[in-house]
């Protein structure tokens, strides 16, 4: 028997920090993007254990403002792509209303940071969460596209063949017939 499972990675990021935090009685306020304001003085064993502790789940303590900056943009384009929601303005403004920062500033710090741009990023993460609907096989390539704002399928295929080497249909089939020896077995 297969199950396939959908994860909201914030969730479970921001749930396993709250109990390593509350583990080591640490008082502290989670801010959004993985932000953590701590509202004592912790000693430098404890941040040295809650770091090595927290890498064991891909979860890194960001020094760098810049760098965090960075994370925040990123965390805040997943949640975009993923959402459920109806995100109706363009990404650029989303971006900028959501950490206050001009679209300008975000794109050049994202594209020093990161050597690729925003929009490759959220073409990126689209084309992951593509894969991802065509793997649930509840949904056709048109409302797909739709959800993930394409203007046509033609244009979700375009990008999908460009970020992967196949089309959505070529990747429909290979998952199909994966299925399919998975049933036989």
């Amino acid at each position: 028997m297969k199950a396939y499972f959908k994860f909201d990675f914030n969730t479970i990021c921001k749930r396993v920090l709250e109990e390593k935090l509350d583990a080591k009685g640490l008082k502290y306020r989670v801010l959004n993007f993985g932000e953590v304001e701590f509202l004592e003085q912790i000693s430098k064993e404890d941040l040295k254990e809650i770091t090595k502790e927290l890498n064991s789940y891909g979860i890194q303590i960001i020094e760098n403002q810049k760098s965090a900056l960075v994370q925040k943009i990123k965390d805040t384009i997943v949640d975009m792509v993923f959402s459920d929601k109806d995100i109706n303005v363009k990404a650029s403004v989303y971006l900028a209303e959501t950490l206050h920062h001009s679209y300008g500033y975000l794109s050049n710090l994202f594209s020093e940071v990161t050597y690729t741009s925003i929009e490759n990023f959220i073409i990126m993460q689209k084309i992951e969460y593509a894969k991802q609907l065509i793997v649930n096989d509840k949904l056709t390539l048109t409302e797909i596209a739709y959800k993930l704002s394409y203007s046509s399928v033609a244009h979700l295929s375009t990008q999908f063949k460009n970020t992967t080497g196949i089309t959505p249909s070529q990747f429909q089939k290979i998952i199909g017939k994966r299925r399919e020896m998975a049933n036989k077995k």
